[in-house]
């Protein structure tokens, strides 16, 4: 099949190359703008670029896709980008994390069909993977659907579950999730060249939404439960890192079990932090045990090397 292919980060960039791999004819890639990142702020290309530009694949990078924008540039090149994909022979446009929206104008040029990291109707939106751990569900999915104007309601043409490991963080099961779509949009693909697929709506129950995190959602209030925030931390694990200060010094947790043990210290205080018992602290209910953490300029570290370099005796957590 002639596929014009639309996403941007690598959760996309592996579904575009398994596409790639499968014999389908990538014709057009769409992704955003290049972005500045890194300590000297330097433009990076996507990873779907790179993956298109080591493939001789033209790419597109319009800062929009609504022709009707009121800003002049926006409205230019999604003026170009439709022309181009109206001038093109295609027979599907394949989404995954994307990042802009997509208009009627565009939905209405050809079959477009989507990669969301969850089982729909539950955590539409940007941050399924997020959620679905933060939330502490115990399975979670990739769902294959028909594009329309609104936010992931479109309906479902395949679905696969999977179980949420309780050691899962927003990495790991990134590219669980990540490698199940690729798979999948090769073997959709592959049926649709035999016909249509089933398009199955929506339930009308159970639908969520998964917000974009915010840097401002990782500081962690020891005032919760253990659980939840065990559960956080996984779910903040790569972006945007859970944290806390110490003394004025803003730490890094990576990793934490969940304690059962209560104690009457207040929610913060260290109740140990030693290598027998590692580095406890006291919750709003249980402990955590920290088991990663990371000080300001420092390396990821084991709690018990964390502490040949940074006293937790008798401090609290703020």
């Amino acid at each position: 099949m002639k596929v014009v292919f639309a996403g941007t980060p690598e959760f996309a960039a592996q579904a575009l190359a398994a596409l790639h791999a499968a014999g389908c004819e990538i014709v057009l890639v769409l992704t955003q703008p290049d972005r500045p990142a890194g300590r000297g702020l330097q433009l990076h290309a996507s990873a779907v670029k790179q993956f298109a530009l080591a493939h001789a694949i033209e790419v597109l990078q319009p800062l929009s896709l609504r022709m009707d924008s009121p800003d002049a540039l926006r409205a230019e090149q999604a003026r170009a980008a439709h022309a181009r994909l109206l001038a093109i022979d295609y027979d599907v446009m394949v989404v995954a994390a994307y990042g802009l929206i997509l208009p009627r104008s565009t939905l209405d040029i050809r079959p477009c069909i989507n990669i969301h990291a969850s089982l729909l109707p539950r955590w539409r939106g940007a941050a399924p993977i997020h959620r679905a751990i933060e939330e502490g569900d115990a399975h979670t999915g990739v769902t294959i659907m028909q594009m329309e104007e609104g936010l992931d309601t479109g309906a479902m043409l395949m679905v696969e579950r999977i179980t949420i490991a309780p050691t899962d963080t927003t990495a790991s099961l990134h590219d669980t999730l990540a490698a199940l779509g690729a798979r999948m949009i090769v073997d959709a693909l592959h049926q649709m060249e035999h016909g249509p697929l089933e398009a199955v709506p929506q339930p009308q129950d159970g639908v969520t939404y998964a917000a974009k995190v915010g840097k401002q959602e990782a500081r962690l209030d020891f005032a919760l439960s253990a659980q939840v925030l065990e559960r956080k931390i996984r779910a903040f694990n790569p972006f945007p890192g859970a944290h806390a200060e110490v003394g004025g010094a803003l730490i890094k947790i990576w990793g934490a079990e969940a304690l059962a043990a209560d104690s009457a210290a207040p929610p913060g205080q260290v109740l140990a932090a030693d290598a027998t018992h590692g580095i406890m602290v006291a919750c709003g209910s249980g402990a955590l045990r920290l088991t990663e953490l990371q000080k300001p300029g420092g390396k990821r570290l084991a709690a018990a090397e964390f502490l040949k370099g940074f006293a937790l005796d008798e401090r609290c957590f703020d």
